[in-house]
């Protein structure tokens, strides 16, 4: 499984942000997608996932309805928007993947990572 990020850069506090993955090896029948992110000194920490054939979706206990996760099943990809982006949001991106469709919020559940895609909220 190979997952290729994009959509990462520099943003200012307040504005919106869309990340994707699209993934190849993989589709959203056979593995649920999601992101993790790790700011600079941080552990990595779990964004959400869409789960794969369309269980839906879950998310970290900080995103607080800021951040949507949605799939496109005709294009193998996922999508992370991220609303009203603050300074905390400043992280590498990671889109991740996994065969499983459940137990999904820590990094062992997951087996294919991508390289990551950096976001930068200028406040």
């Amino acid at each position: 499984v190979q997952l290729i990020e994009a959509g990462g850069g520099l943003v200012q506090a307040g504005r919106s942000l869309t990340l994707s993955c699209e993934a190849s090896g993989a589709t959203l029948k056979t593995h649920s997608m999601g992101w993790f992110r790790q700011a600079p000194g941080k552990e990595r920490e779990f964004v959400g996932v869409v789960r794969r054939g369309g269980l839906g979706t879950y998310y970290g206990n900080f995103v607080r309805g800021r951040f949507t996760i949605s799939g496109d099943k005709s294009k193998n990809t996922v999508y992370l928007v991220m609303n009203n982006v603050e300074p905390a949001d400043t992280a590498t991106y990671y889109c991740v993947a996994s065969p499983k469709y459940t137990d999904l919020c820590y990094e062992r559940d997951f087996d294919s990572w991508g390289q990551g895609t950096q976001v930068t909220v200028d406040s």
